[in-house]
């Protein structure tokens, strides 16, 4: 059994609520919170390798505390188009589930200095994806905060491309996905 937390809140400005999905063609993408090499306990290991027993995944309480803050303060501060949890399935669900919304897609660049698969599908906690259209205003909050972060690139229109590498149209992926 899920532990499973209902929570019910008030939004004092309705068009400063947040959702996770991409607005706009051109918003760059960003990783927010620190990178780490990592599949322990990842959906890709359990359905695609049939690894059932392993470690929990990276988890800094410390990390995870002040990453949130600075979300928070980005999404305050009216500097986040969109905004998702890096959970089940990792990068490439979250991606994915950010450009099924309002069907834009996204092209990145992975972290060379993490294994691809870990890039893609690792489900470490402490980030969190999100698009902004002031990449500088972003930038300074997370540096001034002291939170690491990484541009990984942009949000398209109706494609899924990683390294320069067309994963399909997101349509497509919405539809397998779906069913």
């Amino acid at each position: 059994p899920t532990p499973t937390i209902g929570m019910v809140g008030r939004i004092a400005d309705i068009h400063n609520k947040m959702t996770l999905g991409f607005k706009s063609e051109g918003d760059a993408i960003y990783i927010i919170g620190k990178q780490v090499s990592d599949l322990a306990s990842s959906e890709y290991l359990a359905n695609l390798k049939k690894i059932e027993k392993m470690p929990a995944p990276y988890f800094n309480l410390e990390e995870e505390f002040q990453m949130q803050q600075t979300v928070t303060s980005l999404i305050q501060s009216n500097i986040l188009e969109s905004c998702h949890d890096l959970a089940d399935g990792g990068l490439w669900t979250a991606l994915c589930e950010s450009s099924f919304v309002n069907q834009f897609g996204f092209e990145i660049v992975s972290n060379k200095e993490i294994r691809k698969d870990a890039f893609l599908f690792g489900e470490a906690q402490g980030r969190v994806l999100v698009s902004s259209k002031d990449e500088k205003a972003l930038e300074s909050i997370c540096n001034q905060m002291q939170v690491p972060f990484a541009k990984i690139g942009m949000v398209k229109a109706d494609a899924a491309i990683i390294d320069q590498e067309d994963f399909g149209r997101i349509h497509d992926l919405k539809e397998l996905y779906d069913n």
